[in-house]
């Protein structure tokens, strides 16, 4: 079983630009769904989407091509792929002649599929459509706003409350504060995050000074999401519940985690102006 130590994050690597599927390194989810009391089937759905920036391959003729593309993994699958063998990975099309954006898609699409154990979504964007990709913020009432002092710098749930006793509200919250760690390099990852839920009011003091306690923790974007779902669905008993963030792109790559306590549609992949 592959483990985070294992892979390439924060070692010197090997510039390979000539296709090679092997530079794909899958981590399984278990071992850090365990540690948030998540084994067997997860108690929520979604998909990690990711934004690819930096797509290049050369046409028959030897010409570079250039390309964006949005991967849409299932959360039910048993593996994430980590981000740098992601971007080694890549690297290894800009040199390598394909037919077509088709064939590039297609190769992706079986590769990544692979590594992560379940069918993949991929969707390529041409350069004749680049002007039409938009910016957007995270829809919802923004805690940010709000004047409160900040002790904690690692998880801390027991910051999360909610008004048991009051009728329950439907309501959106996002923060642009959400900084976490690297599980392997320690490096920053810096995120908005959406908290869209139904069920007994959450104190939004509480969860702000939560949400900024993630600041010195290390942990990939997939597990700091999952682990921001399991301790409001624990500790503030939503009817319904989901989290989303939106992390700011490394190495021409953005991973954007949705993760919602019931079957439905995924957010459009539309980046905010940070990333």
């Amino acid at each position: 079983m592959n483990t985070p130590e294992q892979s390439q994050l924060g070692k010197a690597s090997s510039y390979i630009d000539q296709y090679d599927a092997s530079l794909l390194f899958p981590i399984p989810r278990a071992d850090k769904r365990a540690e948030i009391g998540v084994t067997g089937s997860p108690l929520f759905f979604g998909a990690d989407m990711w934004t690819v920036y930096e797509l290049s391959w050369l046409n028959l003729r030897g010409k570079p091509q250039v390309a964006l593309a949005q991967i849409t993994v299932p959360c039910e699958s048993p593996n994430i792929v980590e981000s740098k063998s992601f971007k080694l990975y890549l690297n290894s099309f800009n040199n390598t002649r394909f037919l077509d954006a088709r064939e590039v898609r297609e190769r992706i699409r079986a590769d990544v599929s692979f590594a992560t154990g379940v069918g993949i979504g991929i969707k390529t964007i041409g350069p004749e459509l680049f002007d039409r990709e938009p910016v957007h913020e995270m829809d919802g009432l923004n805690l940010d706003r709000l004047d409160v002092e900040c002790l904690h710098f690692t998880p801390a749930p027991e910051l999360l409350f909610a008004e048991f006793d009051e009728p329950p509200v439907t309501e959106t919250l996002t923060s642009n504060l959400l900084k976490s760690n690297c599980l392997v390099t320690g490096q920053p990852d810096w995120g908005s995050v959406q908290i869209a839920y139904s069920g007994p009011a959450i104190n939004q003091e509480g969860l702000l000074q939560y949400l900024v306690s993630f600041r010195n923790h290390n942990e990939f974007h997939e597990q700091c999401v999952e682990r921001i779902f399991m301790d409001v669905w624990t500790r503030c008993k939503p009817i319904k519940l989901s989290v989303y963030a939106r992390y700011t792109r490394r190495g021409g790559l953005d991973i954007n985690p949705f993760r919602c306590s019931y079957p439905a549609q995924l957010p459009q992949n539309v980046r905010t102006a940070r990333q």
